[in-house]
């Protein structure tokens, strides 16, 4: 059983909940550039001295929402891997969560955050550490997963393979966000036939080869 949270526990979370989504929705409206902390505050209504509370400066605002985004998807994407292997096999499963991350990718907010505002905001370095933080571990799960079960040959589940996929993952989170709306479907397809066909090139390779 959880313990009870105390109502200034509930509302600190809430008040950063609130600074959190109110950020995000004037990041991706106006820019990380161009949004004050003033303007956050005021959208969040709280003060600015809630926002420094929490968040030591507007960097740390837009970290903490990168976090937060990739976090709740990398659960989603792990979760639905889990399920779909369960149910037809770790292929179709990683196949799944190729797909799951496609969708997270094709989302408005998660693509303008994650691929557009946050290397502007935090530095090259800083975005990819983070996301490798949040990326790098369920992509080595489901590859692991693949070796476990004979899906792939286990000699190919090294650092390199997670890192290769990891970039190949960035890539193709770049172009979904660089592409305009009516493009995004094109896009989308010819991305998850190229993984299909990565995916498939493992497996012709033959369990424990």
């Amino acid at each position: 059983m959880e313990p009870v949270k105390s109502r200034r526990t509930e509302y600190t979370e809430t008040t950063r909940d609130a600074v959190l989504d109110s950020a995000a929705e004037l990041f991706i409206r106006r820019g990380y550039p161009k949004t004050s902390l003033d303007e956050v505050a005021a959208a969040a209504r709280v003060t600015k001295g809630a926002i420094y509370h929490h968040f030591s400066n507007k960097a740390a605002l837009m970290k903490a929402l990168i976090e937060r985004l990739e976090q709740r998807g990398n659960d989603r994407i792990r979760q639905t891997f889990l399920q779909v292997r369960e149910e037809h096999g770790a292929a179709a499963g990683a196949l799944a969560a190729i797909d799951a991350f496609l969708d997270q990718c094709a989302e408005p907010v998660y693509s303008g955050l994650v691929f557009r505002e946050a290397p502007l905001a935090l530095g090259w370095q800083e975005w990819r550490a983070c996301e490798e933080r949040y990326a790098v571990a369920v992509i080595e799960e489901i590859l692991r997963v693949l070796a476990d079960d004979g899906v792939i040959p286990r000699p190919l589940m090294t650092p390199t393979l997670v890192s290769v996929v990891f970039g190949m993952l960035g890539t193709a989170g770049q172009e979904m966000a660089g592409a305009g709306e009516a493009d995004r479907p094109r896009v989308r397809s010819e991305l998850q036939a190229t993984f299909g066909a990565l995916l498939s090139g493992l497996l012709t390779a033959g369990p424990g080869a």
